[in-house]
């Protein structure tokens, strides 16, 4: 019985994150900088640090149009706008840290602190699929 009840509550929780998911995949813009994030922070993780060094203008041009993005109404509120604009500014950093050729060690550091940037969005969006109560927040 209580396996039953665990594989109930995992099937449940494996359904609801899907549709976060799903949700999120209709914020083209949030999809596309998760693209340009991913292609240069998980080289980086293993010491590969060409491509955000390549690509920081780029990843900050794709936070400047998610920036401008109309916001699928489920996510509009301000938490998610202060955590894309907290993205957007730290885009704006990253470029001028590559430009001006800092540390391997700073190019990591920043890059870390803007894909938790990043995850916090997805979080704050999850949250608001599931829960829808943080509208009035807007």
């Amino acid at each position: 019985m209580k396996n039953t009840i665990a594989a109930l509550i995992f099937i449940l929780f494996l359904g609801t994150n899907s549709f976060s998911q799903s949700k999120m995949q209709s914020w083209k813009e949030l999809k596309d900088f998760h693209t340009v994030m991913s292609q240069t922070f998980h080289p980086s993780e293993e010491g590969n640090l060409e491509p955000i060094k390549s690509r920081a203008t780029e990843m900050k041009e794709k936070a400047f149009i998610l920036t401008d993005s109309k916001i699928p109404a489920e996510f509009d509120n301000k938490k998610v706008k202060d955590a894309v604009n907290k993205l957007k500014k730290g885009t704006i950093k990253m470029e001028k840290i590559v430009a001006n050729k800092s540390s391997d060690k700073e190019i990591t550091n920043h890059l870390i602190a803007l894909h938790d940037t990043f995850h916090e969005i997805v979080g704050l969006c999850s949250k608001e699929s599931e829960h829808g109560d943080t509208k009035n927040e807007k």
